[in-house]
């Protein structure tokens, strides 16, 4: 069902739209407390060790026990409503663009769309088309969830005010290169690995068992999102270190803060005050987060456009008609 698929195409681009944006609503809301672990140790300069004294958070349980002790439960849903905006928004234009791109590649190569190297190269154009799109609110986002009490932003329409007049338009786009940097090869590698994912299961889970399907779908985006994350991670702690430049002042009970120049100079910085191991900092949470949310994105996207090829069935014409 993900990408254009000559024999079985029974959604438009507009209908993948909506299939993309209901799977990242209904996917945000159960793995936000997960982004917020991952941005908090993304975030924090010291060392995530219990032996050291000066850091805040040493481990996922640790970090969630003083989360919700210092901040309380909605804390582990901070910043959730740009954060729908920039899911419901990316979802939507990512996988209307992918169908489109694979759709283009079908009508005007001699490629097969199927194939998993055109699906790395679309699914890489179509994620950056949506960074572009939704890239101030992962800002905003990103904001939201690294800010501790009391607030500096108390709402979405304070934050963005306030970043525009201090801060200028431009701040909306912090990080945007290494984002695109890395949202290329991991939206890429997502498809690349579902695509091969899901060839390989078909030997495994026979056509029919549609219960076993959904299994399979929730399975294959797991693998191929641990798999992409794995391999893109690095580029993704400077995006959001970059993102929260010119917020010192708001991570001062966080620990220790830095400015960077760009994205060479904040990857130079982390390399010599925090070492190759500072690149990975969050990785535990993101990989959950990476497991749970690209298996639950591609199940929840399969599933709503299969109930939309279902509404346009000959069957449920006819039930419609009677």
């Amino acid at each position: 069902m993900v990408g254009y698929d000559p024999e079985a195409k029974c959604v438009s681009a507009v209908e993948a739209a909506a299939a993309g944006s209901a799977s990242g609503l209904v996917t945000r809301v159960l793995v936000s407390p997960l982004d917020v672990l991952k941005i908090r140790f993304q975030l924090q300069i010291e060392q995530l060790s219990s032996r050291n004294p000066t850091a805040k958070y040493h481990g996922i349980l640790q970090a969630v026990q003083r989360i919700f002790r210092e901040e309380g439960l909605a804390a582990f849903w901070k910043g959730h409503v740009p954060a729908q905006f920039l899911s419901v928004g990316f979802g939507a234009v990512q996988f209307m663009a992918f169908e489109s791109l694979t759709e283009l590649v079908h009508n005007v190569t001699s490629f097969d769309a199927r194939h998993s190297f055109v699906h790395l190269v679309c699914g890489g154009l179509a994620a950056c088309t949506a960074t572009v799109a939704v890239q101030p609110m992962d800002t905003l986002r990103t904001r939201f969830a690294a800010q501790g009490e009391p607030k500096i932003y108390p709402n979405l329409r304070h934050a963005v005010v306030t970043m525009y007049q201090t801060e200028g338009p431009q701040t909306f786009y912090r990080g945007l290169t290494p984002t695109l940097v890395a949202i290329f090869p991991y939206a890429g590698l997502q498809f690349f690995f579902y695509n091969i994912l899901q060839q390989f299961s078909k030997w495994v889970i026979p056509a029919e068992a549609k219960y076993g399907a959904s299994i399979k779908d929730l399975l294959c985006g797991s693998c191929a999102g641990v798999v992409s994350k794995s391999l893109t991670y690095p580029l993704d702690v400077v995006k959001k270190r970059l993102q929260v430049g010119g917020f010192e002042h708001a991570r001062a009970a966080f620990g220790q803060v830095r400015t960077y120049g760009g994205f060479l100079d904040c990857m130079r910085q982390i390399m010599r005050e925090e070492g190759p191991g500072g690149f990975f900092k969050g990785l535990s949470p993101s990989l959950l987060k990476a497991a749970f949310s690209t298996g639950l994105i591609f199940f929840w996207y399969e599933l709503f456009c299969g109930l939309l090829c279902a509404l346009k069935s000959p069957e449920s014409t006819k039930r419609k008609e009677g």
